[in-house]
């Protein structure tokens, strides 16, 4: 049993076939197959087995496979120990967000960075909700959004709460209901519509307004970035939700909090937990918990009371 082993199996766990393996590890699927059988060997039960045409992991090797975190872990610890030593704080730190959070964060963290601050790579990932775990394997950092209706993360990455953010309904600033303080579902469900395509946040707040007003919305247009969504509503193409910390006021739009169901998206960072152990990576945290307080207008931006931390939980 060796490290490389160890890592095998536990992506294999996580991508579900020893293709997706092969290609995230840069090696041919032969030698993967070589590696499972090796590992095999020193386990006196059957760590895979088949179901159909995929390998996949038994209870054991589940097991083995949670394992292997504590052991990447560990020695992620070893590697970086001197770094830990002579405290060095300037290491390269990769952070990935989705485009509203980036647009939000990225100029926050840039700011009056100085010559021993952490020297960051950022980069912007427009996924669905379930692929953003992946992305840990590319960057030290993911920024991600999660629906109160969404499956917790998985429990092979740690998430640290940044905010709780709400969704408000869009508007022209002349539009009928600009005129309330709060909206329901009925009050917006007979309006035309702009929302995201399947797959993405915020389709399951818009079908929990639609089954509180027990009636279809009509979905008239499908945008994901939300400074095309506020252009459209500004144009009279329907109404839409969004953030009201991480997109910039249009100063055609209102914004309008909604009541009647739980339109609150959560921002989070996700990382595999070996990650932390190198300061430069905690540091970044830091500076996204402080980030994030400043966002939200907070008096108090202690990074200790800006988000939670819980490995897997929603």
């Amino acid at each position: 049993m060796n490290e490389r082993q160890l890592r095998i199996l536990r992506e294999l766990g996580e991508l579900g076939s020893v293709t997706a393996v092969a290609e995230a590890l840069l090696m041919t699927p032969s030698a993967i197959s070589q590696h499972l059988r090796l590992l095999q060997r020193s386990i006196p039960v059957p760590l895979t087995e088949r179901d159909g045409r995929r390998l996949v992991l038994t209870d054991a090797g589940r097991a083995l496979a949670g394992a292997a975190i504590e052991v990447e872990t560990a020695l992620a610890r070893a590697r970086h120990i001197v770094d830990e030593f002579v405290d060095e704080p300037a290491g390269d730190v990769s952070v990935a967000a989705f485009h509203s959070a980036a647009a939000t964060f990225f100029p926050v963290l840039l700011r009056g960075r100085g010559p021993e601050a952490p020297r960051l790579s950022l980069a912007d990932e427009d996924v669905a909700q379930d692929h953003f775990p992946r992305l840990t394997r590319d960057y030290d950092l993911v920024l991600a959004h999660h629906l109160a209706h969404a499956p917790p993360w998985p429990r092979t990455v740690t998430a640290t709460t940044l905010m709780r953010e709400p969704l408000d309904v869009a508007m022209p600033a002349d539009h009928p209901l600009a005129r309330e303080e709060r909206l329901t579902p009925q009050d917006v469900a007979d309006r035309p519509w702009i929302t995201v395509h399947d797959g993405f946040p915020l389709m399951a707040t818009i079908d929990a307004i639609a089954t509180a007003a027990n009636r279809r919305l009509d979905i008239v247009h499908r945008i994901n970035e939300f400074a095309v969504v506020a252009e459209t509503v500004a144009a009279g193409g329907g109404l839409a939700l969004m953030p009201r910390w991480t997109t910039r006021p249009h100063p055609a739009l209102v914004l309008r909090p909604l009541g009647g169901v739980h339109a609150i998206r959560r921002i989070d960072v996700l990382h595999r937990p070996e990650r932390v152990a190198r300061k430069a990576v905690r540091t970044v945290l830091d500076e996204l918990r402080r980030a994030a307080a400043e966002i939200r207008g907070d008096d108090d931006a202690d990074p200790d009371a800006a988000g939670s931390s819980a490995a897997g939980l929603p």
